[in-house]
């Protein structure tokens, strides 16, 4: 069973910075795009950041373009989403996913994922 596990949340001062992990175990296929979703308190969940696992696209929600960056490290079957200049407003929960057969239309929609990690609260307040 595929088991997505993030780390590296925690509370952290407005102009902050953050590293989300998110390592993926007991898969037997590489996924085709991995993804970082956030939901804050009475929002829905949306989309942070996409990058396709194999070659050099990523994705970004016009929100975090220039303060947040995706990136992997094959080797270790892990996603990062580094985070910086933080906000109050970035203040949410976080969430892995992994898509299989997501297409570029569908990296910004979490229907578009087939697993995801149980999240990693993230709160940005001085």
């Amino acid at each position: 069973q595929v088991q997505l596990a993030e780390s590296g949340g925690g509370l952290v001062q407005p102009g902050g910075s953050l590293r989300l992990s998110c390592t993926v175990s007991g898969h037997t296929s590489n996924p085709r795009v991995m993804g970082w979703f956030r939901q804050g308190p009475g929002r829905e969940r949306e989309f942070v950041a996409a990058l396709r696992w194999n070659g050099d696209t990523t994705y970004y929600a016009d929100s975090v373009k220039g303060r947040f960056t995706i990136s992997r490290d094959k080797s270790k079957n892990t996603v990062y989403l580094q985070m910086n200049s933080l906000k109050p407003e970035d203040t949410a929960v976080y969430y892995c996913a992994r898509g299989l057969r997501t297409i570029t239309s569908e990296t910004s929609n979490p229907r578009g994922y087939d697993d995801w990690g149980q999240g990693t609260q993230v709160t940005v307040s001085s």
